[in-house]
């Protein structure tokens, strides 16, 4: 009897688990955009802190992160091509987050960013606005002016330039999260919040 409800038990559990494996389809919820993955597993997210969805998306930005594995490296671009801004107000948002990032507090200075564009409704004009908004919220004026010069700042902006460039055929929107460099996610309308966490951690662990 117990051998019985044993071999009942793994008939039951493995349908679910092949129907887990197989929930996320080629073409639908995720495009193959590379022949070859990166070394490591990473995350790459291309937003811009004009662009409403990615806005709201932040919630489930830190959900996912919560979800990798320690091994995985989860990095933001922030992309130049949007209409909101013109290049050069872009440009100095990337910059602001790179000096965020270079004082290991870019988690909460982009949201001040966010919420000083979507919620306070102000409008950027360049770096000076964004310096403001990082003084108010407990930065050094001094240390943002010698991160903003500094030659580190000026070469992880170029990089992040340069990702941009290098995945520009495949944003034709933000948020866009490119994974392992082989992986473009896809929501559809039907995925809830939960689905579109474990789409990303799930291809994060495809080779």
């Amino acid at each position: 009897m117990k051998k019985l409800f044993s071999i009942l038990l793994i008939a039951l559990i493995l349908p679910l688990s092949v129907s887990a494996a197989n929930k996320w389809e080629e073409g639908k919820h995720y495009n193959v955009i590379s022949d070859k993955a990166t070394a490591k597993p990473e995350v790459k997210e291309f937003f811009s802190f004009w662009c409403p969805a990615c806005f709201r998306f932040e919630p489930l930005v830190k959900s996912m992160k919560a979800g990798l594995g320690e091994d995985v490296k989860f990095t933001k671009v922030h992309v130049n091509f949007m209409s909101f801004a013109g290049p050069d107000v872009q440009e100095a948002a990337t910059k602001a987050m790179i000096i965020a990032r270079a004082m290991k507090k870019e988690e909460a200075l982009n949201g001040a960013i966010f919420n000083y564009i979507h919620q306070q409704r102000s409008t950027v004009t360049g770096l000076n606005d964004l310096r403001n908004v990082f003084i108010i919220n407990g930065v050094e004026a001094e240390d943002f002016d010698k991160m903003a010069k500094s030659f580190s700042v000026k070469s992880l902006v170029n990089k992040n330039n340069k990702e941009i460039t290098e995945f520009r055929e495949h944003l034709n929107g933000v948020p866009n999260f490119i994974v392992n460099g082989k992986y473009q996610a896809v929501f559809t309308r039907e995925m809830t919040t939960d689905d579109i966490v474990n789409l990303i951690v799930w291809l994060t662990k495809q080779p």
